[in-house]
């Protein structure tokens, strides 16, 4: 790696997700959206449900996070989270599935709802549905 790259790594308990070096990183975190460029001071933030971006050239890979934590120092960024997948290996059809049953879920009067999992349920599968689109 030079000092005109980043590296990000993207963790989960079962894999490593992402491992290459990129040109800028733009995530959300609990404050709000920020971006990452070569030479960041150190930073660390806990991330919100969402759609991380990855810039390499003229290529940005979309990767949803489920939450997690951010780290960058000396141009290394490191996401750690639970599940985390790739634009290219999202299941569309199962996103779309999961985030109807979530709407319906939470449109539902059922007083017995945990309606706090329901919205994060509809969270990532707009996360994934996101970053799916961004591929296609």
């Amino acid at each position: 790696m030079n000092e005109k790259n980043l590296h990000l790594k993207v963790i989960t308990h079962e894999k490593v997700i992402f491992d290459r070096d990129v040109d800028a990183i733009y995530s959300t975190g609990e404050k709000g959206e920020f971006g990452i460029l070569p030479n960041h001071i150190p930073f660390m933030t806990a991330l919100k449900i969402g759609v991380t971006r990855a810039v390499i050239k003229d290529e940005t890979i979309h990767i949803a996070i489920m939450g997690g934590a951010f780290q960058i120092k000396d141009n290394e960024a490191i996401i750690l989270c639970d599940v985390a997948e790739l634009d290219s290996d999202i299941d569309v059809a199962r996103a779309k599935e999961a985030k109807e049953r979530a709407e319906a879920r939470l449109g539902s009067q059922d007083t017995a709802l945990d309606r706090r999992r329901a919205e994060i349920a509809l969270a990532k599968a707009i996360a994934r549905l996101k970053a799916s689109q961004k591929h296609s």
